[in-house]
């Protein structure tokens, strides 16, 4: 080492090597933590508020199901509820049980006490109990009354051998299934003969406890406090078991589950506070799901809104307003969205917890208007923030009206409207407001709102005044058509309202919450393509190896799979290949080319950056009318529309009719056999309108594959409107559709009536959807019918050659969809003066606001930062992140990955700066930041020096030359000196 560049470090070696003893030390400690412990016995089970959770004990009887949820969480998340000692008539498995057995009875519970000596109980508890259970995914048990049998068992005798029967039930357990991890609730004198089979120890009650025979509350008296406490130090300092405590508050008392919380936690304990049914989400430990007020400086900031809506009997939630215009700007805030129909019951309780807003859309009046103006008040009551759009449902007067800040206006608008006030920040975004005084909603607003559309009639003598949109106390709202203004002649719709600025004001979003953002990683936009299986048994019109505009004459007959092969082989690019097996099948309408087209999917499937995929059985159109559960959208914008014969299957088999399983399970185990070794379906992309219903889905969650495609984003210089972008997808049922990022081929080529070269037009779309924010990644999709002609096979190499010089960060579909699943589960909370983020490690970006920087001195699992369109984005290293946000003008200069087209991985900060491993699919590239001063870092890519490019001021390597296309992984050293 020279004598200047010692000289240079020792000064900065000082400051990071501080910083990176605490940054190791924070992850000791957080390797290190017990594992976080939830109970939640009601149904449906949110999903996503459980995922910030390390174990989930639910009622089996709720109907959830973890083997279909495999791709929301882990499998061994999910514990499922059993009681070892009691049994009550409403188990399934209590009627097959010998009354003998049953010994007694405890009131509170309704419940008959089981004698656990009886002869062949811990092969029945495992054949009929755990068994079933085993087979829906369960992987853990929370073993409840376990020490029931003690009103049964009146001698020691009689104890000991009750207390053997309870050993004996456990110990069948982890015979039969060795990998089960059981939560023991109590059962302390069990624990010298099970302690080593125990994944925790559980008992409730030891400062705040429910009466079940009474229904209320309690305060737990000192002397049971410190028993409690005495089997806890016993099970912690003798056994080495993580302690579980679980405290009761009525759902409502935040102050109570904030002292359970932290007396629990400072006895050294896993506290989980919940009511007394355990039918909310409680709160946890800090790194948790904490439900509390927004104003807390701890705690989980509630990331799903409820979308209330008519939605209509046997409609496709697809269409609905609540996903074609809500979700998107939600999504792009960061939020989840739940939907819920104002036909059916709506969710009970105070909501203020498990949502972050509800918004209301509206178009016809409830059904039943004073349950739904009861609801309404109690979300206020709740503050619970509420955006209501289009209409109010039901009529707004009196004590309804006092509580939501409007005064009724009497009259009529007469013939005319007028805008007599507008806040510009809000209103007129696309289009300008256009009042019609037939359609209205007589209402003004109070001294505590602010309108945002003042309208009065322009007819002489008609004082006629009224608030078509405002913010108020308890969210807001805008009424039809001052939202969104449907073009139905054009099939288009304008933004009336900014939504974004709307939906951040109404329901009181946080404007500095770190937002999860699937569109980027590591600073790049991301870029995939996929192709649908349609036409692959249709001839090339030209000849694919000429090139030329002069028909086909080749002897085999060329096919579009030919010419997309050359396309795909050409660019290199990650693609996602899926088949229509009925297309390439012996038993399909094309027998003689069959083989033929069989060669082209192994041939496709064969290429080392083409991903496998199904594209269904027989490819159903209309998927609702296939299943049997409602009408379909006739869009004929969707994929396929054009396509339909009777049954509502392209694909024609003889003596078939449509089978879920058949269709989704069945291709997949077919095109399996097509694929190399070492290959096999990673995604299965939805045909025709793309309405599936959430059974489809399961079946695909089932089957082990992602989903994708719908949504139908289409925004474009003749449809120049944030209407036209779809959001990121829609739950259905806690069943995730993934919607493609944007459209196929086929709208922008009018259904391939022409011109052939239309889908260039892609390239604004592409342009929109990133400018002046990046809402959706670039996804390069179309069917195997661009294979056919000349004009749509030099368009798709004009669209590669335009994208392969943009700064973009290509994935497969797969991995696509994995970090929009990720998005659903993540969890973002506030620990202090830091936020927290809590994922599953597909998705790693989360967006700032615009100027404002994670501190990385502090920070940890974050690896960088870019500016970029609508803000900053943050690069995490993997499931877990904490940082601090500062002004971008307060950042430290330390340096920090900028930018990198692929996956980073073994990221790690060292006294001179940091090391990774970067696996692209494609020549590698990476950018530096924050460095001292021009030149201060030297950079290794497998050992080896590598010289900086300077691109928009930034220093960027490309070390191609140390890896090949495909995803081996470049180790990097970055050493910087002051």
């Amino acid at each position: 080492m020279s004598a200047f560049t010692g000289g240079i470090w020792r000064s900065l070696a000082a400051i990071l090597a501080a910083t990176l003893a605490m940054t190791l030390s924070a992850r000791a400690d957080e390797s290190a933590h017990e594992p976080s412990i939830a109970l939640f016995y009601g149904a449906p089970v949110p999903v996503g508020q459980l995922s910030a959770f390390d174990a989930v004990v639910l009622e089996p009887d709720s109907g959830f199901t973890p083997s279909t949820h495999a791709a929301d969480s882990p499998p061994s998340k999910w514990f499922a509820y059993v009681s070892v000692g009691e049994v009550t008539p409403a188990r399934a498995y209590y009627k097959d049980m010998p009354p003998s057995w049953l010994k007694g009875s405890n009131a509170a519970w309704a419940s008959r006490i089981v004698d656990q000596s009886a002869p062949g109980w811990p092969q029945f508890f495992v054949d009929h109990v755990i068994a079933p259970l085993w087979a829906r995914g369960f992987r853990g048990f929370f073993l409840d009354t376990l020490d029931s049998y003690q009103s049964i068992a009146h001698t020691d005798d009689e104890r000991a051998r009750q207390q053997a029967g309870v050993i004996a039930v456990i110990r069948a357990i982890k015979a039969r299934y060795p990998e089960a991890r059981l939560i023991f609730n109590r059962g302390f004198e069990l624990m010298p003969q099970v302690h080593d089979l125990a994944y925790a120890v559980a008992f409730e009650s030891l400062y705040h406890g429910w009466d079940q025979t009474k229904k209320r509350y309690v305060a737990v008296p000192e002397a049971d406090r410190q028993w409690l406490l005495a089997q806890a130090r016993t099970l912690r300092e003798q056994y080495r078991l993580p302690v579980l405590s679980i405290d009761y508050c009525a759902p409502a008392d935040r102050a109570c589950a904030r002292d359970a919380v932290a007396k629990i936690s400072a006895q050294g304990l896993i506290p989980y506070v919940t009511d007394g049914a355990l039918q909310t989400v409680g709160t946890g430990p800090a790194r948790a799901t904490l439900p509390l007020p927004r104003s807390t400086s701890r705690g989980n900031v509630p990331r799903t809104i409820l979308v209330v809506q008519d939605i209509g009997p046997g409609a496709s939630l697809n269409v609905t307003p609540g996903v074609r215009y809500i979700s998107m700007p939600l999504n792009w805030l960061g939020y989840r969205v739940e939907f819920a129909d104002v036909a059916k019951p709506l969710p009970e309780g105070d909501l203020s917890d498990r949502y972050a807003g509800v918004v209301v859309w509206l178009d016809y009046p409830v059904p039943d208007p004073s349950a739904f103006r009861d609801w309404l008040e109690a979300q206020i009551d709740h503050h619970t923030p509420v955006a209501m759009l289009t209409t109010f449902g039901i009529d707004v007067n009196g004590d309804l009206a006092r509580k939501l800040d409007l005064v009724p206006v009497a009259g009529r608008a007469g013939k005319r409207l007028r805008v007599e006030s507008m806040d510009a920040s809000m209103m007129g975004f696309e289009m300008q407001p256009q009042p019609d005084p037939h359609d209205t909603a007589n209402v003004r607003v109070g001294e505590h709102s602010h309108s945002l559309l003042r309208l009065a009639s322009a007819d002489a003598g008609n004082d006629f005044t009224i608030d078509a949109a405002a913010i108020t106390p308890w969210g807001g709202y805008a009424m039809r058509p001052f939202a969104v203004f449907d073009m139905p002649m054009a099939n288009q719709a304008r933004w009336v309202l900014q939504p974004i600025r709307f939906l951040r004001a109404a329901l009181r979003l946080p404007d500095d919450m770190p937002a999860p953002d699937p569109t980027t990683e590591n600073g790049r936009r991301l870029l995939m393509t996929h192709i649908d299986g349609d036409g692959l048994a249709s001839r090339a019109e030209f000849d694919v190896n000429g090139g030329t505009m002069k028909a086909s004459t080749a002897t085999p007959p060329q096919y579009s799979g030919d010419a997309l092969y050359r396309v795909i082989r050409e660019f290199g690019l990650p693609t996602t290949v899926s088949v229509i097996e009925g297309e390439i099948s012996d038993e399909g309408p094309y027998p003689k080319d069959a083989p033929r087209l069989r060669a082209i999917a192994r041939a496709l499937f064969a290429l080392p950056n083409v991903e496998v995929a199904s594209h269904t059985y027989t490819h159903p159109l209309q998927w609702m009318r296939v299943t049997g559960l409602g009408k379909s959208s006739s869009d004929d914008t969707a994929e396929g529309g054009s396509r339909a014969n009777y049954n509502g299957l392209s694909i024609d088999i003889p003596g078939y009719r449509y089978n879920t399983d058949r269709e989704i399970e069945g291709s997949i185990r077919y095109i399996d056999t097509l694929a190399p070794a070492g290959k096999r379906v990673k995604v299965m992309l939805w045909s025709g309108d793309c309405q599936v219903p959430a059974s489809v889905i399961e079946a695909a969650d089932k089957a082990g594959v992602y989903n994708m495609n719908g949504g139908d984003t289409l925004i474009t210089k003749r449809y120049p409107s944030w209407a036209a972008i779809a959001p990121l997808g829609v739950n259905k049922d806690g069943f995730f559709q993934v919607f493609a990022p944007n459209q196929n081929e086929e709208p922008y080529t009018a259904l391939w009536q022409g011109p052939y070269y239309g889908y260039r037009r892609v390239l604004e779309t592409f342009e929109m959807t990133e400018t002046p924010i990046r809402f959706k990644p670039v996804d390069v999709y179309y069917h195997m019918f661009s294979g056919t002609k000349y004009a749509s096979v030099k368009t798709l190499s004009d669209v590669y050659r335009t994208l392969s010089a943009q700064p973009l960060m290509p994935v497969y579909a797969s991995e696509y969809a994995q970090k929009v699943l990720d998005f659903q589960r993540m969890e973002v909370s506030r620990d202090g003066d830091f936020w927290r983020i809590h994922g599953d490690g597909a998705l790693r970006t989360v967006r700032l606001p615009e100027g404002r920087v994670p501190d990385l001195a502090s920070a940890e699992g974050v690896i960088g930062y870019l500016a970029g369109p609508g803000g900053v984005y943050v690069h995490l290293s993997g499931a877990d992140a904490r940082f601090r946000v500062i002004d971008a003008t307060r950042a430290a200069k330390l340096p920090y990955l900028a930018e990198a087209n692929g996956v980073v991985n073994r990221f790690a900060r060292t006294a001179q700066g940091f090391s990774f491993d970067l696996a692209s699919h494609v020549a590698p590239h990476f950018a530096i930041g924050g460095e001292p001063h021009a030149g201060a870092c030297i950079v290794k890519a497998n050992g080896r020096m590598l010289a900086p490019a300077i691109a928009q001021g930034r220093r960027v390597y490309s070390p191609a030359a140390l890896a090949r296309n495909g995803p081996d992984a470049v180790h990097v050293d970055v050493v910087c000196a002051t």
